[in-house]
Formats: structure tokens, sequence, C-alpha cells
């Protein structure tokens, strides 16, 4: 499911709003702690320099 959501997240990259979106229903499927983590800092390497803002407001 991680790999589906990198995915999905990279072709929706180019709208705020779809990232948002998308970023949240990944967030909400991962259940495991050590998979959230790493896919936080996957988010925050690819995308960091576009949707900080949305990338903190999803993960807190």
């Amino acid at each position: 499911m991680v790999e589906l959501s990198k995915k999905i997240l990279i072709k929706v990259s180019f709208d705020q709003y779809l990232f948002q979106k998308e970023l949240k229903k990944s967030v909400s499927w991962i259940k495991d702690s050590e998979e959230l983590r790493a896919f936080k800092e996957w988010c925050v390497i690819e995308f960091g320099h576009l949707y900080p803002a949305v990338i903190k407001s999803v993960f807190n």
C-alpha cells in the first residue's frame, strides 16, 4: 500500500489540493508506526520543498 501511495502522490504533486487529499488517505491506510515514519521521511525528501505546510499538518 505504501508503494501505491507514493506513486499516487508523485502523480498528483502538481496540485496542492489533490496532494493533500491523497496524503491524508495514505496516512489513514498505514497502520504500522515504522512504515508511517519511513513514509513521512520519504514525503519530506520528495515534496518538502513544494508543500512543507501540508506535510506538517497531515502528519501532526
